[in-house]
């Protein structure tokens, strides 16, 4: 009893840690954020087609977007895996930690962000696949470098970061059409107050690692806080431009600038105390920006859907 049950206690944890590096490889709450901005873009385009958003088309678009961010996130960290092995909290992702090697990291990467594109040209259509294609191979070929060159890596990044609602709602409607740039120029702004927050708070990691972010280079961390503040500002107006074309109503229109606002009040609370950004309190409010950050998002979408839908 016991030898069969040594084998099956040790596969299962092997295969519990495979999970996990898989997880960790294809960063699964990143995805997790790109899939739900792209169901949010399919969602509109599916309203202004007329068309039904629960359909099997939202299937195959969020899989196949999945899977492309998946594999894309792969081949960064294939990319990076020095950098990782340089700082305190990603050198115990798989590679620099050696669970997995360079090879199948690259092989999974390649598949899941080619294949993921295939399958959108095949399955969504083929301007989905190729803009889905062309926004991964932007963020390995310039963001990815950039970060070891220029602080502009930042602004650079934020054109494939934006991308995932414009896939959606290329999915649903098979074109391009100027109500996807109100999507992109929402998830282009916010980027702003979220990376500098990142990079704020890990500031040492990232000089270890030679990753040249705005909060490494300079040394008192003002013109960090200003971005952070504009960015802020800007992220209001634009965020109830959907209000303004008829996507949302005014329930949403409230919402956005309460959030919008709430957003300002803890990048405020960074910027204006001007603190040494390796302090500790500096570093408290950096975490804080950034968590509010990230319930931002989710919030405002499922405000712009859940008030469209109510329409």
């Amino acid at each position: 009893m016991s030898a069969i049950t040594l084998p099956f206690s040790a596969l299962r944890t092997r295969a519990t840690s495979l999970v996990r590096d898989y997880a960790e490889l294809t960063k699964l709450r990143v995805t997790s954020l790109i899939v739900m901005t792209a169901w949010c873009g399919y969602f509109f385009g599916a309203q202004k087609a007329g068309a039904s958003w629960f359909s099997l088309g939202l299937f195959h678009a969020l899989l196949g977007i999945g899977l492309v961010s998946s594999g894309t996130a792969a081949l960064n960290e294939v990319m990076e895996h020095d950098v990782d092995a340089q700082m305190r909290r990603t050198a115990q992702r798989p590679l620099p930690a050696r669970r997995m090697t360079l090879l199948h990291a690259t092989i999974v990467g390649l598949i899941a962000a080619i294949g993921g594109s295939i399958y959108l040209a095949i399955f969504s259509n083929p301007l989905t696949g190729l803009l889905t294609l062309l926004t991964s191979v932007v963020y390995l070929a310039a963001y990815t470098p950039l970060k070891r060159i220029s602080p502009i890596c930042t602004f650079v990044g934020a054109f494939p970061g934006a991308m995932p609602g414009v896939l959606g709602w290329t999915a649903a409607r098979g074109r391009l059409e100027w109500s996807t740039l109100v999507l992109f120029a929402i998830l282009f702004v916010w980027q702003f107050p979220h990376f500098f927050s990142i990079a704020w708070l890990y500031r040492e990691d990232y000089a270890e690692g030679g990753v040249r972010m705005l909060p490494v280079v300079e040394e008192d961390g003002r013109s960090t806080a200003r971005r952070i503040l504009i960015y802020s500002v800007i992220l209001i107006p634009i965020s109830v431009l959907p209000g303004v074309l008829g996507m949302a109503g005014r329930i949403y229109m409230v919402g956005a600038v309460i959030l919008g606002v709430s957003l300002f009040y803890f990048g405020a609370r960074l910027a204006f105390l001007k603190l040494p950004l390796a302090s500790a309190r500096s570093k408290m409010l950096a975490r804080r920006l950034l968590q509010a950050t990230v319930v931002y998002l989710p919030l405002l979408f499922a405000l712009m859907m859940g008030n469209a839908a109510r329409r």
